[in-house]
């Protein structure tokens, strides 16, 4: 097996120490009628992720987790592969695909290298995983590596207005100021964070991913900017429900590969 590069070997460490910590929400998702996405569990009635009906179709979720994503493309009609860097995450995947009656194939491994050929997939998917734990300039090549032309890709992950507002020590709550340079973020580091210290995330300004995308060869459909509903209380990771009113702490990108 080839070495993983320095923040997938940290993120691989972090997350199958933690995976314990997301075992009930992964169950809670595995059992919900509707999908519904991100922190703030926006339904899939307002965001339209995922195709209504994929029969036929053959997707991958890059960073899959527990894989309640895989599920619910699964009862679409989808055949389903997941990727996850993390075993201790996969182990709760199995299980719970057992338990659902849900055939997925689980693989361990960096969504930056997938073992599969290439044009294997009409669909791919991240929520999180690969679109925030994984280096952009790597995934979003491979991700259209494993599309066929005309696939689909879509990732759900942190607004880069939620790095700019992330205090350089990793304190909460996020501030309502910039708290960092726009140009040259990419990887965060966040081992040494004074509160809830992680693994090392990745974010790219807006013109970055824009030109990333076209020099892969990747067709925008849509951008979609996310905030806190109004009825959302609470925080999640120093992301308060306040400061998520006014400002957009997820984006979500729609990609095509070129014909």
């Amino acid at each position: 097996m080839a070495e993983l590069p320095e923040h997938a070997a940290v993120n691989r460490e972090y997350w199958d120490g933690m995976a314990h910590e997301w075992v009930e929400s992964g169950e809670r998702a595995w059992s919900q009628a509707e999908p519904s996405w991100g922190i703030w569990s926006v339904p899939e009635s307002e965001l339209h992720l995922l195709p209504d009906d994929m029969t036929g179709m053959r997707a991958i979720e890059l960073g899959c987790g527990t894989a309640y994503v895989a599920a619910w493309m699964a009862r679409r009609g989808a055949t389903v592969t997941g990727i996850d860097n993390s075993a201790e995450q996969l182990r709760t995947a199995q299980r719970l695909s057992e338990q659902h009656g849900v055939a997925l194939e689980l693989i361990h491994g960096n969504a930056e290298k997938v073992p599969q050929p290439d044009g294997s997939f009409d669909f791919a998917i991240s929520e999180y995983g690969a679109a925030i734990w994984a280096d952009p300039y790597a995934w979003i090549p491979e991700a259209h590596r494993l599309l066929r032309p005309g696939g689909t890709l879509v990732f759900l992950g942190n607004h880069i207005l939620v790095a700019m507002c992330s205090p350089v020590d990793g304190s909460f709550p996020i501030a309502r100021r910039l708290e960092r340079p726009y140009f040259g973020i990419h990887r965060l580091d966040w081992r040494d964070a004074v509160d809830d210290p992680g693994g090392i995330e990745f974010s790219l300004t807006f013109s970055e991913w824009i030109r990333l995308f076209r020099e892969t060869g990747f067709e925008i459909l849509d951008l979609a900017e996310i905030h806190a509903p109004a009825d959302a209380t609470g925080s999640h990771a120093g992301i308060s429900a306040d400061w998520a009113r006014d400002f957009p702490s997820e984006h979500v990108w729609t990609l095509r590969k070129a014909a």
